[in-house]
């Protein structure tokens, strides 16, 4: 017995044609909208790559633009279909792909699935990713001079600015590392020679920070040398006093701003997987009720779609049948090659 029989007359069967026509073109641009968020997204990684220490992944973004485009070709694929059924000889050519089309639309919206789902667990690669990437970055701020490096100082002061945040977890990453170059250090003043001598490595450390972490909306003046010696600034403890620059780190800042992108897109391709259940449901009850004419002459007739000719459990079993007999089939072919190629 079939599963979920509904009747149709001519005037359902063109709205349903008509319909979803409407809705296999809106799932077109769907489609585009997802190619375009995976390109943005590649973008977004490429940009800040360096303080990714060049380990970012782009088979989420990849995979995106590859599910865009199937989904673009499989959706105009449909929207013709529908448009042809309203005419007996055109949908004639078309019957015999339709099984082919049915199976590979479920297909793709399991890969439609499996993309969200990496959407959502990328972040965690990503988190890793930009610890390790930040804390390089920041090592080699100072070396300007450097192939390879000399961009490192702009996209980390970019990163800073934009996102408003300062070092890796938070500012004082700054003061455990030397990030003001050798060249720009008179080592014949007695106080900067006497704080590198000091330092087991050698480094000159400070308790300060580059400007862009400087807060423009603080109504003091940006302290961002000596942040936590008390006793150069006029009024101030760093212990209870706002201070004047960003506290938040940029890992964190990242992570947020990356993290909304990949939620975003992931919400967004859950949605579209229900948009493209609904289109392969609904022409699967256009093509059944269009095999079922009680006059395949006219046009007019009555006839039933339905979901499944057989119930789930017949179809289950069947498809299982037909797993084990092709397996069958590909194991007597092996043993038939096996045999010739034995010697006589």
């Amino acid at each position: 017995m079939a599963l979920m029989p509904i009747k149709f007359d001519l005037v359902k069967r063109v709205k349903l044609a008509q319909g979803l026509w409407l809705l296999y073109w809106l799932s077109v641009m769907a489609g585009i909208l997802i190619f375009s968020m995976g390109i943005f997204f590649k973008i977004e990684l490429r940009k800040r790559s360096e303080i990714m220490d060049n380990n970012e992944s782009h088979f989420v973004p990849n995979l995106l633009i590859l599910v865009g485009l199937v989904a673009c070709g499989i959706n105009a694929f449909g929207g013709k279909v529908c448009h042809d059924s309203l005419d007996t000889i055109k949908f004639t050519k078309w019957k015999p792909m339709l099984k082919i089309y049915m199976s590979g639309c479920v297909v793709f919206c399991i890969a439609l699935f499996v993309t969200a789902l990496l959407c959502f667990l990328m972040q965690i690669s990503l988190h890793f990713a930009l610890a390790e990437g930040l804390k390089n970055g920041m090592k080699y701020y100072k070396d300007t001079d450097t192939p390879g490096r000399c961009f490192m100082k702009r996209t980390l002061d970019m990163t800073q600015i934009e996102f408003r945040c300062c070092g890796n977890n938070n500012y004082r990453d700054w003061f455990e590392i030397q990030w003001i170059s050798n060249r720009y250090l008179d080592f014949s003043n007695d106080e900067i020679k006497a704080r590198v001598q000091s330092n087991v490595e050698g480094k000159y450390l400070i308790g300060s920070v580059p400007f862009n972490c400087c807060n423009p909306g603080s109504p003091r003046p940006c302290i961002q040398h000596h942040l936590t010696n008390n006793s150069v600034h006029y009024s101030y403890d760093h212990h209870i006093e706002d201070l004047n620059i960003w506290t938040r780190g940029c890992r964190e800042a990242l992570v947020s701003y990356y993290g909304g992108m990949m939620n975003s897109i992931g919400a967004f391709v859950l949605l579209f997987i229900i948009m493209q259940a609904v289109v392969t449901v609904g022409l699967q009850y256009l093509t059944t009720s269009l095999e079922t004419l009680a006059d395949p002459e006219n046009p007019e007739s009555e006839s039933e779609g339905w979901l499944l000719e057989k119930s789930v459990k017949e179809t289950l079993s069947g498809i299982m049948t037909k797993l084990k007999s092709l397996f069958k089939g590909n194991q007597v072919q092996e043993g038939d090659a096996e045999a010739e190629a034995a010697p006589t």
